[in-house]
């Protein structure tokens, strides 16, 4: 097998603000693996909050590439089980080498993915679309840029109300509000009971990863679910938001790709949690396969490739919030711009 790294710097069509940052470019690593005439690809994305940059990733993969070139028909399980030891400290690399694995693995055996894990599609959730956070003027244009049925928006300022009650009059979709750990309990609690009138759906992370207790709180007496993100990382995680969250968002870099996000889907349910996956500004490389785990979830947020200027790959196709597959096996995707 062959492994091959690309690195790319995705351009943005807008600055892109959340609580604790801006971007412009997203640096993205896409890895390609080659065996007999298939190819199968993953990406990962740098990212500042988790201490990950595309160098370091490119670093822990070559560190491993005779591991990786050396393997010949494992399952995917059995693949993640053998690198994870090896990348147990850069999961993000240990997720792109997972999701090519995958497709690959799904190709040569000639079925998409959805196939492969015998999921039904015919009840697959719509993805949100995301606004960053920025002037109300320019929040609403980017709203009537591309009309959507369900907008996740993102807050953690001193005017989150005002903002969510003028963007309200703009259009009649579901929102969503992520505070990426912007708030407090009291605060949390105090716009829960705003937002659920203003037709918010849920709220994402509105406090920091490690406030066990006020997550407990804000679970007792929130009028709106609330959904873990940056406190589920790894699969240990879903166990601990039993009883602190009302569901989590499993992001596939974060947890080291698909084969552990399948696990801790499975393990969210069982808790009675409701299920979503989330993606991290990556191009359509990464957003084809979250695309494939949709029949498990009850939300998703797969808008990455859309707020690119300019996209690297052809793979799913997504409109108004509904997602198409491509007729490709694996997860679909053919790269169109080869570094």
């Amino acid at each position: 097998m062959e492994l091959i790294l690309r690195e790319y710097n995705l351009k943005l069509k807008h600055t892109f603000t959340i609580s604790r940052k801006s971007i412009d470019f997203q640096p993205s690593i896409i890895v390609e693996l080659k065996n007999d005439g298939f190819s199968g690809f993953g990406e990962a994305t740098s990212n500042p909050y988790y201490k990950t940059t595309v160098p370091v990733m490119m670093q822990d993969l070559e560190k491993i590439r005779s591991i990786i070139e050396n393997t010949t028909d494992e399952t995917p399980e059995e693949f993640w089980a053998k690198i994870h030891p090896h990348l147990k400290e850069d999961m993000f690399a240990l997720c792109a080498l997972d999701m090519a694995y995958t497709d690959l693995y799904a190709r040569k055996k000639g079925k998409k993915l959805y196939e492969l894990w015998n999921y039904t599609t015919d009840k697959n959730p719509l993805t949100d679309y995301t606004i960053g956070i920025g002037s109300i003027e320019k929040m609403v244009s980017k709203m009537k840029e591309l009309p959507w049925p369900i907008y996740k928006i993102k807050l953690g300022t001193k005017e989150d109300i005002a903002i969510v009650k003028e963007l309200r009059k703009h259009t009649n979709a579901i929102f969503r509000i992520d505070a990426n750990c912007g708030w407090g309990v009291e605060e949390t609690i105090n716009n829960a009971i705003e937002l659920k009138k203003l037709g918010v759906e849920f709220l994402e992370q509105p406090m920091k990863a490690d406030n066990w207790e006020g997550h407990k709180e804000v679970y007792k007496h929130s009028v709106l679910p609330i959904i873990a993100d940056e406190s589920c990382i790894i699969e240990e995680d879903v166990a601990k938001c039993h009883k602190h969250f009302h569901g989590v968002n499993v992001k596939l870099m974060k947890c080291g790709g698909l084969t552990p996000g399948r696990r801790m889907i499975e393990e969210a349910k069982k808790f009675g949690l409701k299920t979503m996956v989330g993606c991290m500004t990556e191009s359509t490389v990464g957003i084809s396969a979250i695309a494939h785990l949709l029949p498990q979830l009850d939300y998703v947020d797969m808008d990455g490739a859309l707020l690119l200027a300019e996209d690297i790959a052809t793979g799913v196709i997504i409109d108004y919030g509904k997602i198409t597959y491509s007729e490709l096996n694996g997860t679909g995707v053919t790269l169109i711009k080869v570094l």
